[in-house]
């Protein structure tokens, strides 16, 4: 069983504290803590993993930069967006961090086929692109974000969906660490209607649980 816990809209140093705390409680106590999904959406932030490099903060003016220990370098977190942290105990569903991977990669994809777009990965660059709609570049663009921290089996952080958001803040920094990486959204791609960022976060939390429950309740 995964407990969801609904939080709304946050402020992510206070999100990050919670989930430090969260996860340093239930080292101690791992024989009964139940498995967390924790789903939110942020006020503006950049946040940095730890491989990040200073040069790819181009210019982030009055948005919070806010370092962590997840994998991954810098990114953006905005309203409209879909953010799941994963708080699960990989040793005791026996289950191996690539693994994880790939299943939350899967819930991304099947949640984005709800709303009629193909999610794909890409070889060497983790997340879930699609081909844009408006074509004017040979390029992916990337909708959906998976940065982790694993510590003796626990993880914490998690993924980002881009649902209806304000996607220009990804214009000062390069995503990911790559420069030009176009970024997209799903009300930009989708061709149904636009859907409000409480229902993508919800068929989210749907998708990924399912592609989870194999591995948690099996």
């Amino acid at each position: 069983m995964i407990v969801i816990r609904r939080l709304g809209l946050t402020a992510y140093p206070q999100a990050l504290e919670q989930m430090r705390a969260h996860v340093a409680a239930r080292a101690g106590n791992r024989a009964t803590a139940a498995d967390e999904l924790w789903l939110t959406e942020h006020e503006p932030v950049f946040t940095l993993g730890f491989a990040s490099r200073p040069e790819h903060l181009l210019d982030p003016g009055v948005i919070p930069v806010v370092g962590t220990e997840r994998g991954g370098q810098v990114t953006y977190h905005g309203p409209g967006q879909a953010v799941a942290y994963l708080l699960l105990d990989l040793r005791r569903r026996k289950l191996g961090v690539r693994e994880l991977v790939c299943r939350l990669e899967r819930g991304i994809i099947d949640c984005l086929a709800g709303y009629r777009l193909t999610g794909l990965r890409k070889a060497g660059a983790p997340g879930i692109y699609v081909h844009p709609r408006i074509v004017d570049t040979a390029s992916l663009a990337k909708i959906a974000s998976i940065g982790l921290k694993v510590s003796g089996g626990l993880t914490w952080h998690g993924v980002a969906v881009n649902g209806c958001m304000d996607l220009h803040p990804f214009d000062r920094i390069d995503p990911c660490g790559l420069p030009g990486l176009r970024m997209t959204d799903i009300c930009t791609e989708a061709c149904t209607d636009f859907p409000a960022a409480a229902q993508v976060t919800s068929d989210l939390a749907d998708r990924l649980g399912a592609a989870l429950v194999a591995a948690i309740d099996g």
